[in-house]
């Protein structure tokens, strides 16, 4: 391997990445659909030509994909040296959503796009954009008691949905045959496919630059090096067993709580996650495939030691043991929309509830771990058209040793942003009657957690259909280090004025809406941490003046007394 200086591998690096950030810039910008355009609900990645394994990802990707398009990636590798998929040629872009060869649920919708130079294939580019409906049961995708895949939506195997560089426009016929609001899938598969090509467009002007051979060389001296910068942090961390527990509210099917139970020992420069114990495979939709377990530990990783640098070598120190018979590692044809957005996020609470022992300092409380999935799907009578309406929404993050939590942050799994109110209300027949934190979610704690998202929808006109896959509505996020666990996910929907709340608290398919009807969430606040009777009485009585809480709170919570001229000079005293 030929020797490369340090300033031209930097400029590799910041190359490769500044590569899947114009990506993911241009599938944003282009892109049909507000869960694309405005949440930015897609990734954009580099892959080996080998193995498929992580070259780069985007910054501005979401961090779940980071794993999955690896994986997937992979499997049509390997799929199209076994002759299961056809060979590639120059020009295609294979599409893949199946689950079970290395996704996560099906409206993520997978792209994938070999890179020629010589002949042959230099790497892979892929991209990930989360469709807004993908046809099944319910509008969105989101089938809160679905009991098979098939139930959920259309499932397509690894095939060429451009050949060539031309839309094969049978495959495009079957997609568009088979999900609603067809008409409108076009800008997004084209935005996808645009991102691709502009990938491939500044990685030959790189490639041209430095040489093959200098840009082979340096990925793998950044992978060894990503490798080595990971066990470095590992190695910190005093050698043990480190125990951490999450659980989701229910399986949408059967009303009862579902336990990932996680064992993490680390030996020397090496963590080894194990599952066992975790419950078995469960009917309804919050199984997660197996790639989606092992991105989940990936990403909770990546929020603990965010400054090694991302690629297939940060994950090399971190060996997982497949959790064979339970419900995370989701076999065909077991449901699985709420793996990505729901589960994926407990998997990342239980390694912080573990790593909080092993490194109190650099892991926070859990944060609000929900994408607050909410589906709506109808037939607007003014625009004489249907509609799929998907929100996703944040909530609070958890406190840390160093500050309070951020109220209405992105969830765990990426950093997609809740669409505009604007854009929603334009483009669909809703009205936000509200949106606004959620006052007093937060959990108490030394550094407490932040604020979740209040947010009330009505239908305007014609009727609707409302589903939900949410979590957190039995079991708020978890406090840290003697802190308070932050309020529990809440979902109400009023029809002709009587309030309904889902039996299963956060899941629910198919309540039939009609002009004047309301859903109402409130997302969980981030947990607490540290003891809540150590806080800052200054801080709480800023809290308090912001109305984040109100001064009872302040004094069952903090044991903080404030009255009219501010806090209570007792407290005070017992503060000093």
């Amino acid at each position: 391997m030929m020797t490369i200086d340090a300033i031209t591998l930097s400029v590799i690096e910041a190359g490769l990445q500044q590569i899947c950030d114009e990506m993911d810039l241009a599938f944003s910008r282009s892109a049909f659909s507000p869960i694309i355009a405005e949440a930015n609900d897609r990734s954009d990645g580099i892959y080996s030509a080998v193995d498929g394994s992580l070259i780069a990802q985007g910054a501005g990707g979401l961090p779940v994909f980071v794993g999955v398009m690896q994986y997937s990636t992979r499997t049509l590798i390997e799929m199209i040296a076994n002759g299961r998929c056809l060979a590639p040629e120059p020009g295609d872009i294979y599409i893949v959503n199946d689950p079970y060869l290395g996704g996560t649920h099906l409206m993520d919708v997978r792209f994938a796009m070999p890179v020629w130079r010589d002949g042959a294939i230099f790497c892979w580019l892929s991209n990930t954009g989360h469709w807004p409906d993908i046809g099944g049961a319910v509008p969105g995708g989101f089938s809160a008691s679905a009991t098979s895949v098939e139930q959920e939506g259309l499932r397509l195997p690894p095939v060429k949905l451009f050949k060539k560089g031309t839309l094969d426009p049978e495959i495009y016929a079957i997609i568009t045959s088979n999900i609603r609001v067809a008409d409108q899938r076009i800008g997004d598969i084209r935005a996808q496919a645009a991102a691709l090509q502009v990938g491939q467009d500044r990685l030959f002007e790189m490639l041209d630059r430095y040489g093959d051979d200098t840009v082979t060389n340096a990925i793998a001296e950044l992978r060894s090096r990503a490798a080595a910068q990971m066990r470095a942090k590992i190695a910190t961390i005093d050698d043990g067993t480190y125990q951490g527990v999450a659980y989701v509210d229910s399986d949408g099917v059967v009303d009862q709580p579902l336990e990932i139970k996680l064992s993490i020992d680390k030996k020397g420069d090496t963590l080894i996650f194990d599952f066992a114990g975790s419950s078995p495979p469960c009917i309804g939709p919050m199984n997660s495939v197996l790639a989606t377990t092992y991105s989940s530990v990936y990403l909770a990783m990546r929020h603990i030691f965010p400054d090694v640098p991302i690629s297939a070598g940060a994950f090399e120190p971190l060996q997982i043991i497949q959790p064979e018979g339970t419900f995370l590692d989701a076999r065909y044809p077991r449901p699985v929309s709420g793996c990505a957005a729901e589960v994926s996020q407990r998997i990342a609470e239980a390694v912080f509830s573990a790593m909080v022992k092993a490194l109190p300092g650099k892991v926070t409380a859990a944060p609000a771990g929900s994408s607050g999935n909410f589906g709506l799907g109808g037939f607007d009578p003014l625009r004489g058209r249907p509609f799929v309406l998907y929100q996703l929404s944040g909530g609070g993050y958890g406190g840390n040793d160093d500050h309070d939590g951020l109220s209405n942050g992105c969830s765990t799994i990426g950093i997609s942003k809740s669409p505009p109110v604007e854009i929603m209300e334009q483009g669909y027949p809703i009205l936000y009657n509200h949106y606004r934190l959620r006052e007093g979610s937060g959990g108490a704690g030394r550094l407490r957690g932040g604020m979740g998202l209040d947010y009330e929808i009505e239908l305007l006109r014609g009727e609707a259909r409302a589903s939900f896959v949410m979590d957190h509505g039995r079991f708020g996020p978890q406090g840290a280090l003697g802190g308070a666990d932050g309020a529990v996910n809440t979902v109400t929907v009023f029809r002709d004025g009587e309030a309904h709340v889902p039996a299963h608290l956060s899941k629910e398919q198919d309540i039939a809406m009609k002009a004047g009807d309301r859903v109402r969430v409130g997302t969980p606040g981030g947990g607490g941490y540290g003891d809540p009777l150590e806080r800052d009485p200054e801080k709480v009585l800023r809290d308090v003046t912001l109305g984040y809480y109100t001064a009872e709170q302040a004094r069952t919570l903090f044991g903080v007394v404030i009255d009219a001229d501010g806090i209570d000079h007792d407290t005070a005293a017992r503060f000093k």
